[in-house]
């Protein structure tokens, strides 16, 4: 008889489990540090950061797996406040610098929420110009409230990691958020750059059943040049040399390690180029579920001409992959949930390319009308109608949109948004607790 154990999650190495997205976070550093005891490296790991929503149960959870770390050489501090615990990761880095280590390397993560994004971008930037340990890696964990849900703003830290120019994963799923955690942790060895992935609230608080295999998470290395693998973190390193590091060499290498893993992948690529659709992290599950409702097959996107790209890492941009992709094409069109940042990185990608597409759309159209919104979330019904119009315009067909099931189980932001909420700490913030009014006193923002 096959025993099942509520700690499987934690445990299996191979085979299915059903977890939620916080289970997985846990779950990462347990893989890496497996994948490492294969390759032979004595590795420990490192976990600081500041809970909030949607990272608000990660400190609990892993508090509860406390076992599972201490038998894995693995250390949760939780930090004061966000920029000294990402102070904390700089420093995990930097055994053997100035003396002998006891082990090989230190694996790291940092977490925390949009304003703890925001609060610590000195530390991130200079973890970041200093580098990572050639068997160690830092993995960012943003985590943004795109609808605010229990924020004081809506966030989207996408552009505080291009600032620090700290690559960024963005996945569209919970078997996506195990795929790319580890993929992150090697990436940012291969490169010596740290390497953030977006934790959104509708991916973290799901759960599902997904297929853990530790085999299929052997990254490939790329073959480079001696002096282009010198990236990692050195003691006594000049500032300049450090900024000229990065885009010179460290950002080059991530982009080879992208290409060499297929981090983001061309899912339909067949008849003619009459449009092609580029999506990332949840509006690619969004995109796939409209494509669903209205029969659009891969073989009737062939017949349409419609082709379709996945996007892993929205930056920096695996060029040759975009280049091939959009050579030849009509139209683009840019699904992403908040403001423009893959539209706006691809388009400065394609402006000098002989062979770009007629327009490259996204937020705004041809006409410079609104099209996919840059506030809330992406609606489904509104992204069905916005994916409806650009394929009828360039693949000269009509769409039957008749159907009223096909819209009937969707939500519009309109209806979310005229619910109104009233003001609480949610369950998971520090603050329902540490913030005591003293009497007759009021509190207000700030």
């Amino acid at each position: 008889m096959l025993k099942v154990s509520l700690e499987d999650k934690y445990l299996v190495n191979k085979g299915r489990v059903y977890v939620n997205g916080t289970q997985v976070l846990v779950k990462l550093p347990l893989i890496q540090k497996k994948l490492d005891l294969e390759r032979k490296l004595d590795t420990s790991g490192f976990i600081s950061g500041y809970r909030g929503s949607p990272l608000g149960n990660y400190d609990r959870a892993l508090w509860q797996a406390s076992s599972f770390l201490k038998d894995n050489s693995i250390n949760f501090s939780p930090g004061l406040n966000e920029d000294l615990a990402a102070t904390a990761v700089w420093g995990s880095q930097q055994p053997n610098l100035i003396s002998d280590s006891i082990n090989d390397g230190v694996f790291a993560i940092w977490y925390g929420k949009g304003p703890g994004v925001d609060r610590s971008g000195d530390a991130f930037k200079h973890g970041n110009a200093a580098g990572t340990s050639k068997n160690g890696g830092v993995l960012v964990l943003l985590g943004d409230d795109h609808t605010a849900k229990s924020s004081t703003l809506a966030h989207q830290s996408e552009f505080a990691m291009l600032d620090a120019q700290i690559p960024v994963l963005n996945p569209s799923n919970i078997h996506d958020l195990l795929e790319f955690g580890i993929f992150g942790w090697e990436l940012s060895r291969f490169s010596g750059l740290w390497v953030s992935m977006k934790c959104i609230t509708s991916i973290i608080d799901s759960t599902a059943s997904i297929e853990v295999n530790n085999s299929y998470l052997d990254f490939t290395k790329p073959t480079l040049n001696k002096n282009l693998l010198d990236v990692h973190i050195r003691l006594y390193d000049n500032i300049l040399d450090q900024e000229k590091r990065i885009p010179l060499i460290k950002l080059p290498a991530a982009i080879k390690f992208a290409e060499a893993n297929n981090i983001n992948k061309i899912i339909w690529n067949k008849g003619f180029k009459n449009i092609g659709i580029v999506a990332t992290g949840k509006a690619y599950a969004d995109t796939m579920e409209c494509f669903s409702s209205l029969n659009i097959t891969e073989k009737k996107a062939k017949e349409l001409g419609i082709h379709l790209l996945k996007v892993g890492m929205t930056w920096p941009l695996e060029n040759k992959k975009f280049e091939l992709f959009a050579n030849g094409m009509q139209e683009i069109l840019v699904v992403e949930e908040k403001r423009s940042f893959l539209e706006a990185n691809l388009k400065n990608l394609l402006y000098n390319s002989t062979n770009s597409p007629k327009t490259i759309v996204g937020k705004f159209d041809e006409h410079n009308n609104k099209l996919i919104k840059a506030d809330y979330e992406i609606s489904k019904s509104e992204l069905k109608n916005v994916l409806i119009s650009r394929i009828e315009k360039n693949c000269n067909v009509n769409i039957d949109n008749s159907n009223s099931y096909q819209i009937s189980n969707f939500k519009t932001s309109k209806e979310k948004n005229n619910i109104e909420r009233t003001p609480y700490f949610c369950s998971g913030c520090p603050h329902n607790t540490s913030t005591k009014v003293p009497a007759n006193s009021k509190a207000m923002a700030g």
